[in-house]
């Protein structure tokens, strides 16, 4: 039988590092890449076609959310195992509906990072207790699948443009990274503006902070 192919996509070389070791305990997995960004992960699945990913959510570029839809577009077999320190509500709600399998707090990695990649290779799901309740009460309707008051859907390119400006890209520099012209950009960015009432590409930067548009 031919190892389990597995990604790693996180921006610290510490937590790839101890990924990394743990991959290597274990014969019958590969570490077939190693992505320090979201972009990185998308092409690195594109190009590699991992049976696993494991993925942070917070990484420049494109937060793994995002990366994790485009990995499944672009490879829908990959299972995606949300590896982060963020143990909210809605960064799980947000995970699970970016397709993820599994769901993993850095803080429990000894406990769970094991039996979670398993878990996903044996074609299980594994959630953190909170995650899986969320996941049991929205599925039951116990639970609204989107929360009260959230803030308007954004396309995913929408959210891409916002993730990297506020990241601080500058528009030169988001059309370099997306290939897109400068016009559409720009745009994009003031149908953005339109769409929360913001004046400025700084005020639109700061509400999508405060309102977790995007993962900052």
């Amino acid at each position: 039988m031919c190892p389990a192919r597995i990604l790693v996509a996180d921006d610290h070389e510490i937590v790839r590092h101890g990924l990394r070791a743990l991959i290597q305990e274990h014969p019958q997995w590969e570490l077939v890449a190693e992505a320090t960004d979201g972009r990185d992960a998308v092409d690195k699945t594109s190009e590699l076609k991992p049976d696993i990913a494991i993925v942070d959510i917070t990484m420049p570029s494109l937060n793994g959310l995002e990366a994790a839809k485009q990995m499944l577009k672009l490879n829908p077999p990959t299972k995606i195992l949300i590896f982060t320190m963020h143990d909210s509500e809605l960064a799980m709600r947000k995970a699970v509906n970016a397709g993820a399998r599994g769901y993993v707090l850095k803080a429990d990695a000894g406990r769970d990072i094991v039996r979670a990649v398993q878990a996903l290779l044996n074609g299980q799901t594994f959630f953190t207790q909170k995650a899986a309740q969320i996941i049991l009460d929205e599925f039951t309707g116990k639970r609204p699948s989107t929360p009260e008051g959230y803030p308007q859907a954004l396309t995913a390119k929408e959210r891409e443009i916002l993730q990297l400006l506020v990241e601080g890209k500058t528009i030169k520099q988001v059309v370099a990274l997306l290939g897109m012209a400068t016009k559409a950009v720009e745009t994009y960015r003031t149908d953005l503006m339109r769409k929360f009432s913001c004046n400025s590409a700084s005020e639109l930067v700061r509400y999508a902070v405060r309102n977790r548009l995007v993962q900052a």
